[in-house]
């Protein structure tokens, strides 16, 4: 493998078409598509400034680097990449790619990351600002995982997530196939219109949670004060350790929480209207 080290590019397609390829304390500067085409790249201690530099590249190795506000939309298209112990300042990272593998990453503007990616593996993994993480995405295992931004896994499928805290909005809508464990989901309008959503061991807060969601299942999650109207036209199985504040409208299942502040069955209500609602037995 060829190595270059402490020294810098920039322009316009600067190593367009490497292979086999070491870069070391090297920083890209301004311009465009420094790394694009490439193929078996590892990058160690390096610096990228200049926008789109690593697109349709094949199996890469990013280590200890970072990216600049500059380096904006810096992965697409590409695939086999292992990221660890890097920053990215940059927004609208990694589309449209496949077989991921993130450890110790932290993005600062984490705008439009992860959509349309397979495959990913992400561990310790901290996003902040920004709307719409993962949209779109498939088979993602995640432990470790701290966000603040909006949006977080629309329309996802088959995902994996351990030991997350998710502080947001409008979480998980459209999600299908997802299990979430020993996490806090902090946010309104949890999980709607998802389907095969399970949570295990969980912590919600935030207003209406969980309405219009299939095949919804809760085991040993607790809720909020400020969970009101939860499980709107949801079908659902729920077993909820301590108290929820108020459920309202619930299409099918079974609800038991050790208290309930209040039960809403009103003209609303849609069939099959059967969803069994109960305090746990002392």
């Amino acid at each position: 493998m060829e190595t270059i080290a402490n020294t810098e590019f920039g322009g316009e397609r600067p190593l367009f078409g490497a292979q086999n390829l070491q870069l070391d304390h090297v920083v890209i500067r301004a311009g465009e598509s420094a790394l694009k085409e490439c193929r078996n790249i590892r990058a160690t201690n390096c610096r990228f400034e200049g926008n789109y530099p690593l697109w349709h590249v094949h199996g890469f190795v990013i280590e200890d680097c970072y990216f600049d506000v500059g380096g904006r939309s810096a992965l697409w298209y590409s695939d086999h990449l292992q990221m660890r112990r890097t920053r990215i300042d940059a927004p609208k990272m990694f589309r449209e790619m496949h077989h991921l593998e993130l450890e110790d990453v932290e993005m600062r503007d984490a705008d439009e990351v992860f959509w349309r990616c397979e495959h990913l593996r992400l561990r310790h993994v901290r996003l902040h600002g920004g709307t719409y993480p993962f949209m779109f995405s498939r088979d993602i295992v995640v432990d470790g995982l701290e966000t603040d931004s909006k949006y977080v896994f629309q329309y996802v499928r088959n995902a994996e997530i351990r030991h997350a805290r998710i502080t947001t909005k409008d979480a998980l809508w459209e999600a299908e196939d997802v299990t979430i464990y020993d996490s806090e989901l902090n946010g309104e309008y949890l999980g709607w219109h998802s389907r095969n959503l399970r949570l295990v061991n969980c912590l919600i807060t935030g207003e209406q949670p969980l309405c219009y969601a299939q095949n919804l299942v809760l085991e040993n999650c607790r809720f909020g004060a400020d969970c009101d109207r939860a499980f709107e036209y949801s079908s659902v199985q729920a077993d909820i350790c301590g108290s929820i504040t108020n459920i309202k409208n619930p299409l099918s299942g079974q609800i038991i929480a050790d208290a309930i502040g209040s039960v809403t069955l009103d003209e609303h209500l849609r069939a099959p209207g059967n969803c069994r609602i109960s305090l746990r037995s002392s």
